[in-house]
């Protein structure tokens, strides 16, 4: 990202830098804006405040007056005629006092008022413009940075900030590219590790399946795990990992969903699941039909192998083989009824003689033919035997 938008970042350093130079020239202060406002305001009605101060002053306190009838003199005046009689009444007393001491304020503000004549600038004019000239040249400051003084002043500090960190873009893009490289070198090694496993492992579980496949009445078929390489790096690695089968010698290994049908797909889980069970244990499998097209002895080693598999795991089987069945721990028959008008089916527990019934039935068609009972015995004792 900082490689794509350096063009971006470096227009946007050159403005940062015009900004702070501009801002750094005009050196604002927080609340100047405010104080010249009010300069303003007090140079532009100058003339108004000289006029008014100094007739304010001529009356509180002024010579020209005739009679002496300023603030300060009419009370200088009721003070001496108060005083002259006061000692006829007491009550004056305080009354004269009063008066004396408000001789004393007007007296002081007399002088405030001269004072604040004096200081009043005789040159108004000039200030004014010179101030007028700052507010203009605050006012476009915060046209551009504002919208107040305030933001203006922030802007210069957080500018800088910003600057110094688009000035250090290089050194990062530097720094992460070598961070970049260092991770890059760490992917690769540990996806060759990581492939190295997959195909030692690959190797090890296609001839542990292809073993397995012998006894599930497929001898002539191999599994094969091949891992292939891929374009483009991953979470997993950088492998391609796909389960082909070939079904006979001289075949040239397809994958399993285009080269197997639904029974030796069956088989070739189950193989797999055998094989792989105590390093990656599922809770429940369910086979339907995992013994199609086989029987004899080959029925004998999937019952087998599906019995194994259920001491880690619950294992659900679909049937029709009793050489299968004989290696279950409950055995459920699946019943239709009908009535003429409704079919309904059932599941039914299976227990002692009418377990033995019905893989008579499985074996001969016939539940209550003696070979097939005898033979029904038989695989049972057979399948507790080889479960051992």
């Amino acid at each position: 990202m900082l490689i794509a938008d350096r063009g971006r970042r470096e227009r946007e350093a050159d403005e940062l830098r015009i900004a702070m130079a501009e801002i750094e020239a005009a050196n604002p202060r927080p609340g100047e804006d405010a104080e010249l406002a009010e300069r303003a305001e007090r140079l532009t009605n100058l003339e108004d405040l000289r006029l008014a101060a100094g007739r304010a002053h001529e009356l509180v306190s002024s010579e020209s007056l005739d009679d002496a009838r300023d603030v300060i003199g009419l009370l200088d005046m009721a003070r001496r005629q108060l005083e002259r009689v006061s000692i006829h009444d007491p009550a004056l007393e305080p009354i004269v006092e009063a008066i004396t001491n408000a001789s004393f304020v007007v007296a002081d503000v007399s002088s405030q008022i001269s004072s604040y004549l004096g200081d009043l600038d005789t040159d108004g004019g000039r200030e004014l413009e010179i101030v007028n000239e700052r507010r203009a040249e605050l006012g476009a400051l915060v046209r551009k940075y504002g919208p107040t003084l305030d933001d203006t002043i922030d802007y210069l500090e957080s500018g800088s900030t910003r600057l110094l960190e688009l000035d250090h873009d290089s050194d990062r893009i530097e720094s992460l590219g070598a961070d970049v490289a260092a991770d890059r070198e760490r992917v690769v090694r540990i996806a060759a590790r990581l492939t190295e496993m997959r195909r030692d492992a690959a190797a090890r579980l296609s001839e542990a399946v292809t073993a397995e496949l012998g006894s599930l009445a497929m001898p002539n078929a191999r599994l094969v795990a091949e891992v292939s390489d891929r374009e483009d790096y991953s979470l997993t690695g950088k492998d391609n990992v796909s389960i082909l089968l070939a079904p006979h010698p001289g075949a040239e290994p397809r994958p399993l969903g285009r080269g197997a049908s639904g029974g030796e797909l069956s088989r070739v889980m189950l193989a797999i699941e055998v094989v792989i069970a105590g390093s990656d244990p599922v809770p429940t499998f369910i086979f339907d039909e995992v013994d199609a097209g086989v029987g004899g002895a080959s029925a004998i080693e999937i019952g087998r192998r599906l019995a194994r598999l259920s001491r880690t795991a619950q294992v659900i089987v679909v049937t029709h083989l009793a050489q299968v069945a004989a290696f279950s721990t409950n055995h459920l028959r699946v019943v239709k009824d009908s009535d003429g008008a409704v079919t309904a089916s059932s599941v039914q527990q299976l227990h002692g003689e009418e377990r033995i019934e019905e893989m008579a039935r499985l074996l001969s068609g016939l539940p209550d033919s003696e070979s097939g009972l005898a033979h029904a015995r038989e695989l049972l004792e057979t399948a507790r035997a080889l479960d051992n």
